[in-house]
């Protein structure tokens, strides 16, 4: 007797072929039985008629590192069918040393905790040990590595500091991350040169890992950061994925077609390049992603006390009223208007959630740049915030292309608790249900099999996931069972906080965590590797 027979299904395999009916038999963690017609019996039985059964979708971009500490159950990504959280752009919840331990506590915000690891593979067996509700898995952070050996300082590594990094990525690598990755817009990150993301890339490749990145530029610069991206794979002959694809601000949206182009000819000539997207037009990130990175030199503490100084403020104002290829000015690529507040530290501030940095402007009676600065310095932090500075046509420009997989690029959150102390981009509720929803059931930019295909078998192969990412007989039973009639984003900039509807049923390694819409308060998440860890 099997354990699980869900049956009379849509059944989309994640190979993007045609879907088919039939039924699937789950026994312990595993996928035992896929046919037309199974015979023999579960101990439970499901009827999926009219649902889609698909495998387990794949965040390839998840900042669930801290919300999963608050609550394991990953509900606003379990709802959606996703089973998988990939986590550590650019900075990884380890290798950490004291230091390094010391500044994650203090830059704290609502989510409290106690660091009980050093190493990120120890990091996530501490996440399964507390309980989760979906698998888990991490790129090591070019920024945690070179933040680990060479500080906040911006300056290049001696050989013997480059050599420690490389050999924590090594190191990293061994223990089951996916690859390396970075974050190029953001201070201490876009210090690094070249040749010394190439270096850490390289100690990557030699385990079979990928390297993955936010570009140096998505704005101004967004075709110079994708030579360096291609540059950087193409000499360190690995596998490549770029975080997150847009292009921020209107004078630069028609750069998608070169970028594309650039792409695809570089995947021609065998370059192994994906990309990963999310389905909104607004990002969400800080106001250092408003400002000049010599500014930040030195960690946030220096960053903030430079803020008290009128002689830099001058400068500052002047610099974040010009364009310029050197670093990204999201003030000018959204606009006052266009520039969202959803997170603070400061409980004082928090009333301020919901309004745009030009009403809070106004009402303080100072300019936009005069605002972000004081913003800063009364919550002692980076400040969330949302930057409106994409284009629609983009982002479906963008999904028909067969090499890219899907993002949240955000953590995954519940509708209670801590959670309601701070607003979110609706991209933590409702990423993949918009795709499934919008994009495909209404719109039909792609089809669902397609969708589904790059929500699970893409990823799965481009991480080199074992028996992860389809339905086949072997594999783990990571499976999603949901209603493409009904699946839905409810989610919105001024309401963040709800459920997307339509994914019914959930399973993550064999036990059901979703149950007719509900989370079933099953914890049976796992740490999933990357191919190094089987050298």
């Amino acid at each position: 007797m099997y354990d699980i027979v869900i049956r009379n299904g849509t059944i989309y395999d994640g190979s993007g072929q045609d879907s088919y009916v039939g039924d699937i038999a789950l026994r312990n963690q595993f996928i035992e039985k896929i046919e037309t017609s199974i015979t023999d019996c579960g101990k439970i039985e499901m009827d999926a008629t009219d649902l889609a059964v698909a495998p387990g979708f794949i965040n390839m971009l998840s900042w669930a590192n801290e919300s999963l500490i608050a609550d394991g159950r990953s509900q606003s990504d379990i709802r959606q069918g996703v089973t998988l959280e990939v986590m550590g752009e650019g900075n990884s919840m380890g290798p950490w040393n004291e230091a390094l331990k010391k500044d994650r506590i203090s830059r704290q915000g609502d989510i409290k905790y106690n660091i009980e690891w050093t190493k990120l593979s120890q990091y996530l067996h501490f996440l399964v040990k507390r309980g989760i509700s979906c698998n888990i898995g991490s790129f090591v952070g070019a920024t945690t590595v070179r933040r680990y050996v060479v500080g906040d300082e911006n300056r290049e590594p001696t050989a013997a500091e480059l050599k420690q990094m490389q050999d924590l990525v090594s190191e990293a690598m061994r223990e089951g991350a996916f690859g390396v990755s970075s974050a190029l817009i953001y201070a201490p990150a876009a210090y690094a040169k070249t040749d010394e993301l190439i270096a850490l890339a390289i100690a990557a490749a030699e385990y079979g890992g990928m390297y993955c990145s936010h570009l140096r530029s998505e704005g101004s610069a967004f075709l110079e950061a994708l030579d360096e991206f291609l540059e950087i794979a193409k000499t360190a002959n690995i596998k490549a994925e770029i975080y997150h694809l847009k292009v921020a601000g209107r004078p630069n949206w028609s750069k998608i077609d070169q970028a594309i182009a650039k792409i695809e000819d570089a995947r021609k000539k065998g370059l192994k390049v994906t990309a990963s997207m999310y389905m909104y037009t607004a990002a969400a990130t800080g106001f250092d992603a408003a400002m000049p990175t010599w500014v930040q030199e030195g960690g946030e503490k220096q960053w903030i006390e430079r803020l008290k100084d009128p002689t830099i403020r001058e400068r500052l104002i002047g610099e974040m009223k010009i364009d310029s290829k050197e670093w990204e000015n999201g003030l000018l690529h959204a606009g006052p208007e266009g520039i969202l507040l959803v997170e603070f530290k400061n409980e004082k501030l928090k009333p301020l959630i919901g309004k745009t940095l030009a009403k809070v402007a106004k009402a303080r009676g100072k300019s936009p740049e005069e605002t972000i600065m004081d913003l800063i310095l009364e919550d002692h932090s980076q400040v969330g915030v949302v930057y409106f500075w994409m284009s629609e046509d983009n982002v479906r420009k963008q999904l028909s292309l067969p090499w890219v997989s899907f993002c949240s690029d955000s953590s995954s959150l519940a509708t209670e608790g801590i959670f309601l102390k701070s607003s979110k981009h609706p991209r933590a509720y409702g990423n993949v249900a918009r795709l499934l929803g919008k994009y495909v059931r209404e719109e039909k930019i792609i089809t669902m099999a397609e969708a589904i295909r790059r929500l699970t078998a893409l990823p799965a192969s481009n991480l080199g996931l074992d028996r992860r990412g389809s339905l086949k007989p072997g594999y783990f039973a990571d499976v999603v069972v949901f209603d493409p009639a009904k699946i839905a984003d409810l989610s919105t900039y001024e309401k963040p906080h709800q459920y997307s509807i339509g994914v019914e049923h959930v399973f993550v390694n064999g036990t059901q965590v979703l149950k007719d819409g509900e989370h079933t308060g099953a914890l049976p998440g796992q740490v999933v590797n990357g191919p190094g860890k089987a050298l």
